[in-house]
């Protein structure tokens, strides 16, 4: 019997979210990608489908990246605020091979979430290996990527 071939993963839409996850008083939660140790960051993520509104992508990437449910008793659909910032950056030459030949930038949507500072996190063990919270100011100097920085810079005019 002939097995068939898995099916080539499709090409990652050009378009994402950044989530700054914090406190009520300004704790910001970093994750530790796992397949750049030390290179921390916010939730990202890049959208399903061209169609899906960049909040449902916020909302999935957060739960898939930390296990927090929005839209829970814990965690009000009101607390994720879309910032209405949008970055737009060449994307990392290491990543772009996940992408369609030719496409070098990719289309960021910002946005915030406010969570109590005791809430459980669960990481998907493939794409991270450590959380930290840590001071708005002190996390955007940990975050490796500038676009990741500069929106956990913002977090005092949104909150």
């Amino acid at each position: 019997m002939i097995e068939a071939a898995a099916a080539p993963r499709p090409f990652k839409i050009p378009e994402s979210v950044l989530v700054v996850i914090h406190s009520a008083d300004l704790q910001v939660l970093l994750i530790e990608r796992a397949d750049h140790p030390g290179f921390w960051q916010s939730v990202t993520g890049s959208k399903d489908a061209i169609d899906e509104p960049s909040a449902e992508t916020a909302v999935r990437e957060v739960a898939e990246e930390t296990g927090i449910v929005v839209g829970s008793p814990a965690v009000p659909l009101a607390n994720l605020r879309d910032w209405a910032l949008r970055n737009l950056y060449e994307i990392y030459p290491v990543w772009r091979h996940r992408y369609a030949p030719g496409v070098t930038q990719n289309t960021e949507h910002v946005f915030g979430l406010r969570v109590p500072r005791d809430i459980p996190i669960t990481l998907a063990p493939r794409e991270h290996l450590n959380h930290v919270w840590l001071p708005w100011r002190e996390a955007a100097d940990r975050c490796f990527s500038p676009s990741n920085a500069e929106a956990v810079l913002q977090l005092p005019r949104f909150t």
